[in-house]
Formats: structure tokens, C-alpha cells, sequence
């Protein structure tokens, strides 16, 4: 995890009021805490990569090799959780394969610690695939849908 990412995750909490932050990836585990003075604390912790607990399920496999291609950018999700592609699990989703969406339209839900967070497009283009199932566990970073820019 680079400095980059961790003021992201400092700017995430800000945003969204967070007194507490624990992400795990790739064997490195941060949490990032907010005192009562407002100060950011962090700590790290190193570990031995977990094989077992992190075995990646065929279909997830083949949904994460499914890169957008060059001449496409990617929407990525901006924190672990859950994706959700609609407000609700009888609404409509908030985008379709062949949608074109615009600079902050909201384009999928995440919800993280009970909180159901809306994501929205930083690009204005064309859905063109869909990365991510509905209800899935997704992480930071992750390609959620391939955007073809206009």
C-alpha cells in the first residue's frame, strides 16, 4: 500500500465521518483511527499472505481476469465492501450494459460497516460490461464497470 492510497483512505474517512478504518490486503493490514482532537493515527501490521482464506472461486477468477481493455476506463470501487447494483433489492439497477453515463451520476451503491454508499462515475462514456455481480464482495480498486470514454 502506497502513501497515495492511505490519504485516499484518510480522505474516505473524512467524507463519510468515519472514527475507524481497518483494511487488509496482500499481507498488510492498516487501520487508521480518529482521536477525539480529530488527529489521524495509524498503524500497520504485516502478515504472511492467507492462501486458504483468500482462495479466489473460479467465477471470481474469471471476473477479475476481465481487464477493460485499453480503450477503455474503468469505474473502481473506492473502498471494501459490498456491491450492490440498484437502491434496493426490488428497484431498478442504476445502470445498464449500453448506458451512457455522465460526470457524477451515481452508477452502483456499496455498502461498507452498514453504510449503503453511492459511487459515481468519474468518467462520461458508455457502460460497456459489468464487471462485479450483484451482492458481491468486492475490494479497493477493483474494476466494477468497463467505460468506453466519449
Amino acid at each position: 500500500m502506497n502513501l497515495k492510497e492511505i490519504k485516499e483512505l484518510i480522505t474516505l474517512m473524512n467524507e463519510n465521518d468515519l472514527m475507524e478504518l481497518e483494511i487488509e490486503r496482500e499481507g498488510i493490514k492498516i487501520r487508521l483511527r480518529k482521536s477525539a482532537s480529530g488527529k489521524i493515527e495509524t498503524t500497520t501490521e504485516e502478515r504472511a499472505p492467507l492462501r486458504a482464506a483468500h482462495a479466489v472461486q473460479p467465477e471470481q477468477k474469471s471476473q477479475e481476469q476481465a481487464r477493460p481493455e485499453k480503450n477503455l476506463s474503468a469505474i473502481k470501487a473506492p473502498m471494501v465492501g459490498t456491491f450492490y447494483r440498484s437502491p434496493g433489492p426490488d428497484a431498478k439497477p442504476y445502470v445498464e450494459i449500453g448506458q451512457t453515463v455522465e460526470i457524477g451520476q451515481v452508477v452502483c451503491v456499496i455498502e461498507a460497516m452498514k453504510l449503503m454508499n453511492e459511487i459515481k462515475s468519474e468518467v462520461k462514456g458508455k457502460i460497456v460490461e459489468i464487471l462485479v455481480e450483484n451482492a458481491r464482495s468486492i475490494e479497493y480498486g477493483q474494476a466494477l464497470f468497463a467505460v468506453e470514454p466519449m
